[in-house]
């Protein structure tokens, strides 16, 4: 499929002289599009959770997430995996983004590099991709020889691959394990896939994360329990978590914080199963870190 003939590529009849209005109707109709976003990843989540799963699953065995893209992809691989750490207090190496181009890409357009699946390939070896981790190559269009070639290296060595793009039927549909291909539509600048494209993108990154993180046990009920309380606000944060978890007052709160050695996790589970701190650490151990699991252990 020829650049023209892609969908992301297509001119969009709802912005059809979008240059001769006023700035009050240009705004009504970039919002009135994106409001079609979400909607192009509803059919999408079957697939969304498989990846979720699979990512989960190599987490439990010591993988690793990668993303790998080019231009507004690869920004967007970048921006999730750097929100991670702060998010859940997982280890940076945990989820990881490539961009074509290396770190100077981050801030301005460096595209010759995107054009060659060596690269590709070669870039993700240099980061000590394995078989046992997983790979998800982002590409809007779905022809993005470096995304390809760095698929193409995943597949060689064994790992699981996924493939965002928008475009149906793409190359990086056909060449990955699971494909996620949200369709958005024509765009308000034609090709500009920064816009609806690199919002649904998003929209399918937080989910990867965020599910694959609540599977592995840093959220209970819908709080941030891996938080690490390494100064007064986060040490506040989590008194607060510890709170809403086991409904128990702040001051009590507090001291099952101390008593579980800055825990959350722990001291949730030290007031709700009513156990000692080297129990609670047991049992969340033997949970992999998944709270709602360790209450159902007995003993």
């Amino acid at each position: 499929m020829s650049l023209e003939d892609l969908l992301t590529e297509q001119p969009n009849p709802a912005s059809q002289g979008i240059d001769a209005l006023p700035t009050l109707e240009i705004l009504r109709v970039i919002h009135s599009e994106d409001r079609k976003v979400a909607d192009s990843v509803t059919p999408e989540i079957p697939s969304i959770a498989r990846a979720v799963d699979a990512i989960a699953a190599a987490m439990d065995q010591g993988g690793r997430l990668f993303y790998v893209g080019a231009g507004t992809s690869g920004r967007l691989g970048v921006l999730d995996a750097a929100e991670c750490p702060p998010t859940f207090s997982v280890p940076p190496e945990l989820v990881q983004g490539i961009i074509a181009g290396g770190e100077p890409a981050l801030s301005r357009a460096t595209e010759a590099t995107e054009d060659d699946p060596a690269i590709g390939a070669r870039d993700l070896l240099a980061h000590g991709f394995a078989a046992r981790d997983v790979l998800c190559g982002i590409a809007a269009s779905g022809r993005t020889p470096y995304v390809l070639g760095a698929v193409a290296e995943a597949r060689r060595l064994g790992a699981v691959t996924v493939g965002i793009s928008c475009t149906p039927g793409s190359d990086l549909a056909r060449a990955v394990d699971i494909a996620i291909t949200p369709l958005p539509g024509p765009e308000i600048v034609a090709g500009s896939t920064r816009l609806k494209a690199g919002t649904a993108t998003k929209l399918v990154l937080n989910m990867l994360t965020t599910a694959t993180f609540i599977r592995r046990g840093c959220v209970f009920g819908n709080l941030m329990v891996n938080v690490q309380p390494k100064n007064s606000k986060l040490v506040d944060r989590a008194n607060r978590i510890v709170s809403q978890a086991t409904g128990v007052s702040r001051a009590r709160a507090a001291e099952l914080l101390e008593a579980s050695g800055r825990s959350v996790r722990a001291a949730i589970l030290m007031e709700l199963a009513g156990v000692d701190r080297s129990t609670a650490e047991g049992r969340l151990q033997a949970a992999q870190g998944r709270i709602s699991e360790a209450l159902k252990q007995n003993g």
